[in-house]
């Protein structure tokens, strides 16, 4: 794993990542890797907001992973800023390498990094085996989620 880099996203890096959330069962059916316009519009909002990280993995040249982290600042929990962890991918030759772990690990010490005192993620209710990488790490499925589509 010494090869690998994390590092923030650049523009040039979102073919790779809208790639990577296309590539499953769920992202086929929502994400447009032929039309990257909307992508970059996003990556341009997110790139001029402190409290965003959008990262990327790279080994060898080649981006194989992807995660957002986004620092919530709060008045719950006396105060306490709280990160959440969104679209962690790996790209299909890369899983089971350790990356995922490497990956949730750089996102955890980031948090901590910038005085977060809770890290959380959601996950669709389908990716059993990402609940279970999830619990092996230290998560909890401690909430029920809700979403409310737009």
């Amino acid at each position: 794993m010494g090869d690998l880099e994390i590092r923030p996203a650049a523009a040039d890096d979102i073919p790779a990542i809208v790639a990577m959330l296309a590539d499953d069962p769920l992202g086929a059916e929502r994400e447009s890797p032929d039309d990257l316009t909307p992508y970059g519009e996003a990556y341009e909002r997110l790139a001029q907001d402190p409290n965003q990280r959008l990262v990327v993995a790279v080994r060898e040249g080649r981006v194989v992973g992807t995660l957002q982290l986004t620092i919530v600042p709060g008045l719950s929990r006396k105060g306490a800023t709280r990160s959440i962890i969104e679209a962690v991918r790996v790209h299909a030759d890369e899983r089971g390498s350790g990356l995922g772990t490497r990956f949730i690990q750089w996102a955890v010490d980031e948090s901590r990094r910038v005085g977060c005192q809770l890290v959380q993620l959601t996950s669709d209710a389908t990716r059993t085996d990402a609940h279970r990488f999830y619990e092996r790490l230290g998560f909890t499925a401690s909430h029920v989620g809700f979403k409310l589509q737009l």
